[in-house]
């Protein structure tokens, strides 16, 4: 058979070498082992290709006769000025048994595409198959064929994440987890295929959401990938490790630099869905996709919904302002000035006061800045409504709109409690007359009821929500605002819930100029032509008047004292990444603590799996040496013919290592090692065997080739 190599490629070298230079070219491959999971087959088997090109470049005749044949076939022509054939590829012919040998020096010369297309077609049935014993003993030659292949897809599936190719980088390393998976082979390189798959998520969910928005099935697949990333986590501010790499920090600074690529809808399927966690972080940017979307598309059922949303956060930051936007959008405008009254954010009230001058009520400046907001602050969030330009009069003017809200109750049940949340410094003008434009209704259950329950307060949540929240205005005192009114004293106590009375949520209280509380109701337009005529002549005034942004939503501050995330939006990029790879085909560096927790933690996973209910010794020889080895295979073997197994949980602080030098080929470590096991025999515990125990412990650790193996240990003071 033949294969694409040439024996100059084999030893590594130029066609130009010299004999020097093959000489230490053959020592220098000699040396080189491939990883110990290979069989003394598949090492010969390269051995002996190696041998094979020395042998032949060494002697004089041979090599120029090679050569010659070597040249012929490198031309497109024999011309006497030739032009290299950019298709020509050197072959050798190989007998069939030395098929795995030529796969693992293709592998270390990087032609891991190569080595996926000749040896892929060796594991299915028919002709090619390695089961016909051509090519060596089947029961031998398989996992060494799995090991190449494997080991092929996960290094170009690095090549391939190096180069950006993400979807390209995954396919091919499911590719290779898939090989190892179905023939049950090397679990420790399964664990490293999918410990990157891991890592490559992040990257792969960007590249996925960023294409087109026609490329639904695409994007859908990216957004799957974010939501099995989220539930790895325990939410968008959880605690868990998805095992990307990625802190709670980085991974809400990728939330960040994800959502301009995710459409209104999109984020809202997502962020609804983390609020019900609970999570604030997710309640928050749930509010913002409602409101988006209800605004531009003219849809006040969602409105509700993040008004209804926004009552979570009301006990834990100053979130008025967003509620007075929600009021405002569902024309509930004396519930919106309410809220009004209650926001310390200076900045945008100042500009609210600015531009109601004249007016009753701080309405049109509520208005103004609600539209502009809404505008400028929100749409730009999302991939769909970046150029949307939707305003307040074509809202209003919607008959779907118009509709919904006159069916709507003047306030919503709840909404008393942070109505009344924080008290006014001042007592404020005893002329209150309900505005014009607000809506009566008949109370009715709620259309769309929201459908998560009250969130429970989240431990950290405060941190989050400082990254992830509008930048604070100076704190001010409320009355400075003066307000159009004050809310007087219910004439009913609140509920057992504290979220309403007996009182219809359509009537309230006011102090009247004798200073006696009575009960008003508001009274009802004929239609929402009222309302948006006052809007739109309000608006039309004041259109000239330049708009500065005062809500940012820009991770630029926090609605909390304490601990902010300050910096850019995290880079998703390989030209400087935020996720640490090491680069094709070499071993993060790696100091003498490094190794000794590693091997450790090998062993004792390999004892766990070695012992276990499934009697899985197949990882023992990656870590275990000489007569060690030898020793547990035996009590592995013993344990399932003696019908009893163990289930431990291992944890250890290493102590001591000596000596302190990477470049060491021998290691004494001594750690503390605290092991539980608990003992089963035919299934039933065996609490009489069970202990938990701590014990000092030395590992005597030994180099070959890359890897380091336990050669004994032994129990310590």
């Amino acid at each position: 058979m033949r294969i694409p190599l040439d024996y100059y490629r084999i030893l590594g070298l130029p066609i130009q070498a010299t004999a020097e230079q093959l000489e230490q070219a053959y020592r220098d491959r000699t040396l080189q082992l491939p990883r110990r999971e290979y069989s003394e087959y598949a090492i010969q088997t390269r051995k002996q290709l190696i041998d094979e090109a020395f042998n032949l470049l060494c002697d004089p005749i041979k090599r120029k006769a090679y050569d010659d044949q070597f040249l012929a076939g490198s031309y497109a022509s024999a011309s006497d000025a030739p032009a290299r054939g950019d298709n020509y590829s050197p072959t050798i012919e190989i007998e069939p048994e030395l098929l795995v040998g030529a796969l693992l020096i293709l592998l270390e010369l990087g032609e891991y595409e190569l080595v996926i297309k000749i040896g892929r077609p060796y594991l299915s049935s028919g002709q090619a198959s390695l089961n016909s014993g051509q090519f060596g003993d089947p029961a031998v030659v398989l996992p060494d064929v799995v090991l190449t292949l494997a080991m092929a897809c996960l290094e170009l599936g690095r090549e391939q994440w190096q180069q950006h190719h993400y979807e390209n980088a995954a396919e091919s390393l499911e590719t290779g987890r898939e090989l190892l998976t179905g023939e049950d082979l090397f679990p420790s390189l399964r664990t490293e295929v999918q410990s990157d798959l891991y890592k490559l998520r992040p990257y792969r969910i960007l590249e996925l959401v960023a294409r087109p928005l026609e490329n639904k099935a695409e994007r859908q697949k990216g957004i799957l990938l974010l939501k099995a990333m989220l539930e790895d986590r325990g939410g968008i501010d959880g605690a868990k490790d998805d095992l990307s790499g990625l802190s709670v920090e980085d991974f809400l600074r990728f939330i960040q630099q994800l959502r301009s690529y995710l459409t209104a809808a999109e984020q809202q399927d997502i962020f609804e869905t983390e609020a019900q966690r609970p999570s604030a972080v997710g309640t928050y940017l749930a509010v913002y996709a409602l409101l988006g979307r209800g605004f531009a598309h003219h849809q006040p059922v969602l409105v509700r919904r993040a008004k209804q949303l926004l009552m979570r956060l009301s006990s834990r930051q100053d979130i008025h302002l967003e509620q007075s936007v929600c009021a405002v959008l569902l024309g509930q405008t004396e519930e919106a000035s309410r809220a009004l009254e209650l926001s310390r954010e200076q900045a945008p009230l100042d500009f609210i006061r600015g531009h109601s001058q004249g007016a009753p009520d701080l309405l049109p400046g509520l208005c103004l800045y609600s539209e502009r907001w809404l505008q400028q602050e929100v749409f730009p969030l999302f991939r769909d409504l970046g150029n949307h330009k939707g305003t307040l009069k074509d809202y209003f003017a919607n008959e779907q709109v118009q509709s919904y809200l006159e069916n709507l109750p003047l306030t919503d049940e709840g909404t008393d409690s942070w109505q009344s949340s924080t008290p006014w410094d001042a007592t404020p003008p005893s002329t209150y007359r309900p505005n014009e434009a607000y809506v009566e209704a008949s109370r009715l259950d709620p259309a769309t009821p929201s459908p998560f329950a009250p969130a429970a307060t989240r431990s950290g949540a405060e941190d989050e929500l400082a990254w992830l929240g509008g930048s604070v205005g100076v704190a001010g005192q409320v009355s400075q605002l003066s307000p159009p009114g004050k809310l007087g004293a219910r004439s009913e106590p609140p509920d057992a819930n504290g979220l309403g009375s007996t009182v219809p949520p359509s009537e309230f209280t006011v102090a009247d100029d004798d200073g006696v509380t009575q009960r008003r109701r508001s009274r009802r337009m004929p239609k929402w032509g009222r309302l948006s005529l006052v809007l739109l002549l309000g608006l039309l005034c004041l259109g000239a008047v330049g708009f500065v942004a005062m809500r940012l939503f820009g991770w630029l501050g926090g609605l909390f004292s304490g601990p902010r995330l300050e910096g850019e939006p995290l880079s998703i990029e390989l030209i400087e990444p935020a996720i640490e790879l090491s680069p094709a085909g070499e071993a993060s560096p790696v100091g003498v603590d490094g190794i000794a927790q590693r091997t450790l933690e090998a062993w004792f996973e390999a004892k766990a799996s070695a012992l276990g209910e499934d009697h899985d010794a197949d990882t023992l020889d990656a870590i275990l040496a000489g007569p060690l080895l030898a020793k547990w295979q035996k009590q592995a073997e013993d344990a399932e013919d003696e019908g009893w197994h163990a289930e431990y949980v291992h944890s250890f602080e290493i102590l001591e290592i000596e000596p302190e030098d990477v470049d060491a080929t021998e290691l004494k470590v001594q750690a503390r090692v605290n092991e539980k096991a608990d003992f089963y025999l035919f299934g039933s515990p065996n609490g009489d065997a069970s202990y938990d125990e701590v014990l000092g412990m030395e590992y005597t650790l030994i180099r070959e080739g890359d890897s380091w193996l336990i050669q004994g240990f032994r129990q310590i003071d």
